[in-house]
């Protein structure tokens, strides 16, 4: 497979033998003077925070009405479990 159009190696990459360019400014920062984790900590306990606070009205209406659900249930069934429950229901 390899040249179908007659062209030779045009050589490896950002040597392409066209025209050298000009008005590309280059800046390299040494691996040393980088600092990869600089703020990691303090973004990462206030972007936590954010997002724990965007959700608290989603996940409290949720926890709210399964707590009222739960309660309810707690008493209605200490209520059927009583004396007076059963004397209401007439089962025994």
């Amino acid at each position: 497979m390899g040249n179908a159009g007659g062209h030779g190696y045009m050589g490896w990459w950002g040597n392409m033998g066209g025209p050298t360019q000009r008005g590309v400014v280059t800046y390299i920062l040494s691996p040393f003077e980088q600092k990869p984790l600089a703020g990691a900590l303090h973004n990462a306990v206030f972007n936590t925070a954010r997002r724990v606070t965007s959700q608290i009205p989603y996940v409290g209406v949720a926890f709210g009405l399964g707590y009222f659900i739960y309660t309810t249930a707690q008493s209605k069934h200490a209520y059927l479990s009583s004396k007076a429950g059963h004397a209401a229901s007439g089962e025994h």
